[in-house]
């Protein structure tokens, strides 16, 4: 459990190329880490609460957990329309 401080983008490492939403959180126990934003969209601000799960971002070097959708003021992925 966290709080968000910021909102950033990070680029993967060499063979991969797209953007990866994440946010800086500041833990329960007082550190300060990335969060990888799992899914399309989020409406993440700053000291919105977040549930993270350990989980590393394999391509995006210093990134090593992983919000929760669903959960505090992280909503749930929205299905996509078929066109």
């Amino acid at each position: 459990m966290g709080v968000e401080s910021k909102t950033v983008i990070k680029k993967p490492k060499k063979p991969n190329s797209a953007s990866r939403a994440c946010v800086l959180v500041r833990l329960s126990s007082g550190k300060e880490m990335v969060a990888y934003v799992p899914g399309i969209g989020h409406n993440l601000q700053e000291h919105n609460i977040v549930l993270v799960r350990v989980g590393r971002l394999k391509d995006c070097p210093g990134v090593k957990l992983k919000c929760v959708r669903g959960k505090c003021d992280l909503p749930q992925v929205i299905k996509q329309k078929v066109q």
